[in-house]
């Protein structure tokens, strides 16, 4: 059997089936599939250096938007006003290509920890990390998955290898 975004397993009642993947090196995009929905891929040709967000409704699974953000020779104030424009109950998704930490600043990394992440506080130069959760979620996302760019395990040249993750995201009941 297939289950929806080529996951291993069937999601239960009232959870969304997601699967995801960071960049590869500086070469191949970061891809991220809601609901056998693939809302930003290089064959789509909607992503980019830095990082990527997909916004998801959460009770929904509706798509609602995709941006990406280059942290590397872009400008982090348009991340942030996208950051807090984001409404209460929305799936939020991220994922990194080439780097997406160099721009970042306290404020951006604070607003991206309000959604449930963990490793925003220590995400560096071509990092690679790949992080689900949420706007107005009061506890830790279980979904994220961060390998630091380190020389000596890098699978690349100068970048780490691609991280993936897949899951089952609780539906927002009202």
């Amino acid at each position: 059997p297939r289950y929806k975004c080529g996951i291993s397993k069937a999601c239960p009642e009232k959870h969304f089936a997601f699967k995801m993947a960071s960049g590869a090196a500086n070469v191949v995009g970061p891809k991220i599939c809601v609901e056998d929905n693939v809302l930003m891929s290089g064959v789509k040709n909607n992503v980019g250096r830095g990082i990527n967000v997909a916004l998801v409704n959460g009770k929904t699974g509706e798509p609602l938007d995709t941006k990406f953000f280059d942290m590397w020779g872009g400008d982090v104030a348009p991340f942030i006003e996208f950051l807090k424009s984001i409404q209460d109950g929305t799936i939020v998704l991220m994922g990194t290509y080439d780097d997406g930490a160099t721009k970042l600043n306290e404020e951006a990394r604070k607003l991206i920890s309000e959604l449930g992440s963990t490793s925003i506080t220590n995400l560096g130069f071509r990092d690679n990390w790949v992080f689900c959760g949420g706007k107005g979620i009061k506890t830790k996302s279980p979904f994220e998955q961060h390998i630091k760019n380190n020389k000596d395990t890098n699978k690349y040249e100068g970048w780490p290898e691609v991280v993936e993750m897949e899951g089952c995201i609780p539906q927002k009941q009202d």
